[in-house]
């Protein structure tokens, strides 16, 4: 295997700070990280300066094409590829690139997702550069592209991305948090740092089966599939020996990513057989996300140079562990400082306090926010599952802080509890310092630490929806917050009484219980807690009135941003929905009726020849009649799916249309794998049309 020297490809396909520093003038390099960290306005100097830079960087590594790439409602990328070329004349060509090109592009507005916000003759949208995240070269069988990092807007300014809001959202927390510090006495910090480190959980298979699943295919997710004799119950996959062929994908895999600058650190198998994880180290959240999407990326393109597949769907199967995406978010100051660091005295360190209580204040006030952002179809299949969060929002703070907002209540800050030592009664094993409280891996919101995870997310969601929500329910509630202390007379009893009165009025959504139980079902519902169960349940948080005024008080979104946000998502549910369920009846038409029929008439044919044979043909008899019996009841489920999926393409109304998904379809495809899965049990495997789930998960 090639050996990496991590030094020397960490980063070099990154137009990062180093190579800036060496490619710009002093001047230049200075006014652009100006731009970076004051979020001060480019001059179009600087630009053509920087562009030219850019350009030379590019094309002596062995670019040729220059790209602006985008995250639109889509839920990925974006990229649309030009040439440095430019004719001179005379059969000449030379390689340009100006600063107009680095700064603005223009796409095609109608054809992404814009939930109304344009018409299909509407077709003029913008790119702009965002120079908070490095351009870099993405190398792939064509050679290598320059990626520019962009927003995405419409001819009207309106965004039609993922990142615009967070970068709007970061500009929101900032102002609050650094209103909170000044009251603190923290003169000296200029910026925030919101650090997000994704953890990502795949699935990997073998790409020649996979070509004979329609469904993997068509949806990511199988839509017909009895389970194997054996799954993940003998708890052998989780953590296990890497198989070979996923090692070696593992290792292109990270040598890819240290390339781009994303610091790729921990790679295990997950507990469903063929599930695995990568986790990054944490860093800036607008990076981190751009980082997500293409660790996403390359996950799928690296699978096939190993005869495999990168399946990023929450739930390819049925009866094993789904994928999620664990979303760890802290705040830091440009001076170094975490302020969701407790300290070895959390009950003293007021300023931590003042944060920890209100991303409490916050996810209890905007709970239904979080979850529309964790909502997508894939995740109605996951979530409230023993293996991912519930679909209830609750914070899990553990033994010591918990104690603390008890203290907070009753006015009263006088201890934290302390972390002991253990041995594991091996003399040769060192003591071992605890920590101050255990980990609850079924609550969907925890603090970790000097962190907060947000286990909602599914494996295929974007963390920039997650994160500018998250961004702006805190700025919301630290503006409340300052704009309180900001009056007050004897600042530190204000604060002390501030943070009582909003731990009284939202520690109902602190839990550090069992959330798969269902005694938590029934004592969130006593909490007045909302449990929204599916992703049409959680849309209309969006486009509610308070979320407007949230979003519109900070800048982060408009009114009309956030209801086409609503529109994109019953879009999104419904066409995912009949792609599932048209592909689930020309499966079930194609393939599986006509294996079922052939299987049928070899029985058939069996029970003839046992009584011609003077045999007692009762047993044959008795498995043909099951099989007919299962088939009628295929037969059925599927004519009624049939008839639902016409009827549901005469509704125009996208949200009316989800919800007649939600209501008629849904149960009507289960209805159909029921007998389907039975049937793939009963006829013999050689006339079974599409591999088992047997040969998925345990033959690659």
């Amino acid at each position: 295997m090639e050996k990496i020297e991590l030094s020397e490809i960490y980063g070099m396909n990154v137009f990062n700070d180093i190579v800036m520093t060496e490619r710009l003038p002093k001047k230049i390099y200075e006014e652009l990280r100006r731009t970076i960290e004051n979020k001060e306005s480019l001059s179009a100097s600087v630009a053509e300066v920087v562009a030219n830079a850019m350009k030379d960087w590019a094309i002596e590594r062995g670019a040729t094409h220059y790209t602006h790439w985008f995250q639109p409602m889509t839920g990925i990328t974006a990229e649309k590829h030009e040439a440095f070329l430019t004719p001179v004349g005379h059969g000449r060509a030379i390689a340009e690139f100006s600063g107009k090109e680095l700064i603005k592009g223009e796409s095609d507005a109608s054809s992404f997702p814009s939930g109304g916000l344009r018409a299909t003759f509407e077709a003029r949208g913008y790119t702009a550069w965002d120079c908070t995240s490095p351009a870099f070269l993405k190398e792939d069988a064509s050679g290598l592209t320059l990626c520019i990092p962009t927003v995405f807007c419409s001819y009207t300014g309106e965004a039609l991305d993922k990142k615009t809001p967070l970068l709007r959202s970061l500009d929101a927390l900032n102002t609050q948090v650094i209103r909170v510090l000044r009251l603190f006495g923290d003169n000296e910090t200029k910026r925030i740092i919101v650090s997000v480190g994704p953890e990502q959980e795949y699935f990997l298979i073998d790409k020649d089966m996979y070509k004979k699943r329609k469904d993997l295919i068509f949806t990511g997710r199988t839509l017909f599939g009895a389970h194997a004799p054996k799954g993940q119950e003998l708890d052998d996959h989780y953590y296990g020996s890497i198989r070979e062929n996923v090692a070696s994908f593992m290792h292109e895999l990270n040598r890819e990513l240290w390339k781009l600058g994303i610091p790729a650190k921990t790679q295990h198998n997950e507990v469903a057989p063929c599930q695995h994880e990568l986790a990054p180290i944490y860093t800036d959240v607008n990076l981190a996300t751009d980082n997500n999407q293409l660790i996403m990326e390359s996950m799928k393109r690296i699978a096939g140079h190993f005869n495999l597949v990168c399946l990023l769907h929450e739930k390819p199967f049925e009866g094993v562990n789904g994928s999620g995406k664990h979303n760890n978010w802290s705040i830091s100051t440009d001076t170094g400082r975490n302020l969701l660091k407790p300290g070895k005295k959390p009950h003293e360190n007021l300023l931590f306090l003042t944060m920890l209580v209100a991303v409490i204040e916050a996810v209890d006030k905007h709970a239904d926010l979080l979850r529309v952002s964790a909502a997508n179809p894939g995740n109605d299949h996951r979530l409230g599952a023993n293996e991912a969060p519930p679909a209830i929002i609750s914070i899990f703070l553990g033994d010591q802080l918990e104690d603390i907002l008890e203290q907070l209540e009753k006015g009263e800050l006088s201890k934290s509890k302390q972390g002991e030592e253990m041995t594991v009664g091996v003399s040769t094993v060192p003591w071992l310092k605890k920590d101050v409280t255990d980990r609850n891996r079924t609550s969907p919101f925890a603090f970790t630490g000097n962190k907060f995870e947000f286990r909602m997310l599914g494996s295929s969601d974007s963390i920039g929806c997650t994160n500018y929500i998250l961004n702006s329910i805190v700025a919301d509630v630290l503006s409340d917050f300052a704009d309180r202390l900001e009056k007050a007379d004897n600042f530190e009893k204000a604060v002390i009484e501030l943070l009582k009165e909003s731990v009284k009025a939202h520690k109902r959504v602190v839990f550090n219980g069992n959330g798969y139980g269902n005694e938590w079902i029934e004592e969130a519902e006593r909490r007045g807690l909302p449990n929204i169960s599916c992703m049409l349940e959680a849309i209309p948080a969006i486009k509610s009135e308070k979320a407007v005024k949230l979003f519109e008080k900070h800048g982060v979104l408009t009114r009309i941003e956030c209801e086409s946000r609503a529109d994109i998502l019953y879009e999104e549910y419904a066409k995912q929905i009949n792609i599932e369920a048209k592909t689930m009846e020309d499966m079930a038409l194609k393939q599986i009726r006509p294996a079922v029929m052939k299987y049928s008439n070899e029985l058939s044919k069996t029970v003839i020849n046992l009584m011609e044979a003077g045999a007692d043909p009762s047993t044959a008899r008795g498995v043909l009649n099951e099989l007919v019996d299962k088939t009628d009841e295929f037969d059925r489920a599927l004519k009624n799916l049939t008839v639902l999926l016409n009827k549901n393409g005469e509704i125009s109304d996208m949200a009316e249309k989800a919800a007649s998904c939600r209501k008629e379809i849904v149960p009507a495809m289960e209805a159909l794998r029921a007998p389907a899965d039975e049937l793939e049990k009963m006829v013999d495997e050689k006339y079974w049309p599409f591999p088992t789930y047997g040969d998925l998960l345990f033959y690659i």
